[in-house]
């Protein structure tokens, strides 16, 4: 499971030309999930989303995590995270869950983060989505559930 994580002033999704969802201050999570990928890895990045201290303190230093700040969460699907383009020039998809299986986790770790109390919106999961995002910094992380020990 990959994320890239962006901090944002605000964000918003949509689809058609109709909004269907957005934040402000807080995240806006892209979610990619892999073929491998487990109800372990979502509870893993869930935790650790809700638990990175990247918006900073009194001092400027960061030091506060999104619930610290009563931030909220824009979250989107993008499978084109697990492409791989190590060779050629068009990227291959063999990695990226099946559809089935990824909606299943991408609803599971959306509802993880709620359980947190972040306040979440996301997305319709694979739909053409026009994805805007005023990043506050700028401030992108990746995250990867395959970094942690199983």
């Amino acid at each position: 499971m990959k994320i890239v994580l962006q901090r944002v002033i605000k964000a918003s999704v949509s689809v058609k030309g109709e909004c269907c969802g957005s934040c402000d201050k807080g995240f806006c999570l892209l979610v990619g999930i892999e073929k491998s990928d487990t109800c372990d890895d979502v509870a893993y990045l869930a935790q650790k989303v809700v638990n990175l201290r990247i918006f900073s303190d009194e001092n400027g230093k960061m030091n506060k995590s999104i619930g610290d700040i009563n931030g909220s969460a824009l979250i989107v699907s993008q499978f084109t995270l697990s492409a791989d383009c190590r060779t050629g020039r068009r990227p291959s998809f063999t990695n990226a869950g099946s559809p089935k299986r990824a909606k299943e986790l991408f609803d599971l770790f959306v509802s993880s983060v709620q359980e947190y109390g972040i306040p979440v919106q996301t997305g319709i999961f694979g739909a053409e989505m026009l994805v805007q995002i005023e990043n506050d910094g700028p401030a992108t992380f990746i995250l990867e559930s395959q970094e942690h020990e199983k």
